[in-house]
């Protein structure tokens, strides 16, 4: 697609085409009703910088589009053209490039609310929403996500970690059950993986974490517990989005030969999440970018 202001540009090119192929170019601009000397004069334009600029910018869009899968709307898009081209174009100029194209992002679907269960015991919310952190491994969220296909009776559950210092992810469980299990194996791993911490960790109030057994291995590590209040999901608000954004980028509108096929999916996203998705808040680095240059300043 091109952004030519050109008048007839397209039977231009129809003569373009035709004259490689022997036909005159009289016979041509004839049937197609068009000046011989309007043609030749096209011929040997030279397009605008600002038109050139559309078209070479028309070529990442779609280029973007493809490699990232649709996932990227103009602000991402934006941030990824900056940083992979070492340009400053803003948002307004790719956002009208991209309306013209007429390529947007997938969009999510509304969530679905779960199954309560009485808790033994609960937290105060000691995060309150305040989802800024100085440093690395100071603030935890968690949560549990569920995922189906099709072809499989099974349901798929997702327990993360991340870090709202850089919202890495820092550890996580893939598993056919919701259960203690699925969040306690990614949580002792966490506690291994990063040994010196002592974060908030925050979650709602899912039976996993109303669960005996988390507190004491919370209190053995030395870490603070804080949930949301009932029916309050944006108290959890970036983990919540988390799970949002990767059912949008590689799930919705997706389809999947099996759960294996799925798993290795998710994984991979994750991946890309921690390690090539830009993002602007990260001043436009990747989380893991964003958190090793923290590590090595510290």
């Amino acid at each position: 697609m091109t952004f030519t202001k050109v008048r007839n540009e397209a039977e231009y090119l129809t003569v373009d085409h035709y004259r490689r192929q022997g036909y005159s170019v009289k016979m041509l601009c004839d049937e197609l009703d068009i000046s011989r000397s309007a043609y030749y004069k096209y011929e040997v334009r030279i397009p605008p910088e600002k038109e050139a600029q559309d078209d070479l910018l028309c070529c990442l869009i779609n280029e973007y589009h493809a490699t990232f899968d649709g996932i990227l709307g103009y602000r991402r898009m934006t941030l990824f053209i900056n940083r992979l081209n070492q340009t400053t174009f803003c948002e307004k100029y790719i956002h009208r490039l991209m309306k013209q194209m007429k390529i947007t992002a997938r969009i999510r679907r509304k969530k679905v609310n779960r199954k309560r269960v009485k808790p033994d015991y609960v937290k105060d919310n000691v995060l309150s929403r305040d989802f800024t952190a100085n440093k690395p491994n100071e603030k935890w969220l968690t949560d549990v996500t569920e995922f189906s296909i099709p072809c499989d009776s099974r349901k798929l559950f997702l327990s993360p970690i991340m870090d709202l210092y850089d919202n890495s992810i820092v550890e996580y469980e893939l598993s056919f059950s919701n259960n203690n299990i699925l969040v306690f194996k990614m949580f002792d791993r966490a506690v291994q993986n990063n040994p010196k911490a002592k974060p908030i960790v925050h979650s709602d109030r899912g039976f996993q974490y109303t669960n005996n057994n988390f507190k004491s291995k919370l209190d053995d590590a030395g870490m603070i517990q804080s949930m949301s209040r009932v029916g309050k999901c944006i108290d959890n608000g970036p983990m919540e989005g988390f799970f949002g954004v990767l059912k949008t980028e590689m799930f919705y509108g997706k389809k999947f030969q099996s759960m294996e096929n799925l798993i290795a999916k998710i994984k991979a996203y994750i991946t890309f999440y921690n390690e090539k998705r830009f993002q602007k808040r990260l001043k436009c680095l990747a989380p893991m970018e964003y958190r090793n240059q923290a590590l090595v300043t510290a």
